[in-house]
């Protein structure tokens, strides 16, 4: 049977991942600030309260703490609850009960027990919002053990890891950036999955090999396709998911390759590039031609002017300023 597909973009494949996992299971619920709101979290609950009603599609007081530990409770009583925080950054208001209670709940329990619920980030880079409002906050989160976290960079996969979340019956964070909210994929109507885990290669290459993850992954394909006149053959690697990482396809990347750039919306110091760099070191640091090189935020806070945020964010021309340098000399370039 032929799988039915079509154009959407990124924020209504959202919805239909959530609209038919809700259609699907009586039990899965949405909880949050704005979720009423045709702006606050884009087209991602568009239509969703008047489908299911506010029993089941909550739109919350301004409190990141309460809503979290209502979704964890809700969890535990035997729903599936999605607690979405439009802007990222004030998730630390609820670091407590998802690092301390979510994240621990089955472990303290011997396994026995289950917290069947999402963390929705929403990440607001760029439109001078400035450093409160801006901040990819993926790397705190996998530093805790008990939690999964994703990042989905096209329209396909955040249909089908929101889903793949939802089914977990253990907590993830899923982490979105706006900035992907426009953009299109082919997505199939029937509902699936995108394995938790399990990374893919987007762009096949032999020169050097590029990690990313979220929005910097169509900016790496950009480079590659920049590169590509000049000889230099790139080979794009999206996570999909930071924890657990996908390390058997990062090694064999690189070992193809045998040179990393890594690509991270997030800050250098202690950050998700620094762990991969880690991971390679410690497998197949013999086989690379030249040291990793990181590409990452700056180590300052998100300015708030916007041609100040033009040199602050990562772009594909970073990225092929860094492969330029790593590879460029190597073959002549």
């Amino acid at each position: 049977m032929s799988i039915k597909t079509r154009r959407l973009t990124y924020s209504l494949a959202i919805n239909e991942a959530l609209t038919q996992m809700m259609e699907r299971d009586p039990s899965v619920i949405l909880i949050g600030q704005g979720v009423k709101s045709p702006w606050y979290v884009g087209n991602t609950a568009q239509g969703l309260i008047k489908k299911f009603g506010e029993q089941r599609v909550i739109d919350t007081p301004v409190s990141e703490n309460a809503m979290t530990g209502a979704a964890i409770g809700a969890s535990l009583a035997g729903m599936r609850a999605i607690a979405v925080h439009p802007r990222m950054d004030f998730m630390l208001y609820a670091f407590d009960p998802i690092v301390n209670e979510a994240a621990n709940w089955s472990y303290m329990n011997g396994g026995k027990v289950s917290v069947p619920v999402v963390f929705w980030g929403v990440i607001n880079r760029g439109g001078e919002q400035a450093a409160q409002h801006s901040q990819a906050l993926h790397a705190m989160f996998s530093h805790a053990p008990g939690l999964k976290v994703v990042m989905p960079s096209t329209a396909y996969d955040a249909k089908g890891l929101m889903v793949a979340a939802i089914e977990d019956d253990n907590p993830v964070v899923y982490v979105d950036d706006r900035w992907l909210y426009n953009t299109e994929d082919d997505v199939p109507e029937e509902l699936y999955s995108v394995p938790i885990g399990k990374g893919i290669v987007r762009r096949e290459g032999k020169d050097v090999s590029v990690i990313a993850s979220s929005y910097l992954v169509g900016e790496a394909v950009k480079a590659a396709s920049t590169l590509e006149p000049s000889g230099i053959d790139v080979e794009v690697v999206d996570l999909r998911t930071v924890k657990p990482l996908d390390v058997d396809l990062i090694l064999a990347s690189v070992e193809k390759t045998g040179r990393a750039v890594i690509v991270d919306p997030g800050w250098k110091m202690c950050g998700l590039a620094a762990e991969i760099s880690a991971v390679i070191s410690e497998n197949s640091i013999g086989c690379l031609k030249s040291p990793i090189r990181r590409v990452t935020l700056p180590d300052i806070p998100a300015p708030a002017s916007r041609s100040l945020e033009e040199n602050y964010y990562i772009s594909s021309r970073n990225i092929v300023d860094t492969i330029m340098q790593l590879v460029g000399a190597d073959l002549k370039i």
